[in-house]
């Protein structure tokens, strides 16, 4: 099947415009990810102040 040179060329483009678009969308959500764990590190420290006990709480299996 023989086609115009006119749409493999905007044949080409779309798929060229889908690759970036793709591309692009890759690179936003891994930049995402990388802002979310920094905001789930800063979270995640120990409570401080006075009602943050010096010790952690075990389990004590009852004699």
């Amino acid at each position: 099947m023989l086609m115009h040179p006119d749409l493999m060329l905007s044949l080409a483009n779309d798929r060229h415009r889908e690759l970036v678009a793709e591309s692009e969308r890759a690179h936003l959500l891994a930049g995402a990810r990388v802002a979310r764990r920094a905001r789930r590190a800063l979270k995640a420290k120990e409570p401080t102040g006075n009602l943050a006990s010096c010790e952690r709480s075990v389990a004590v299996p009852a004699r």
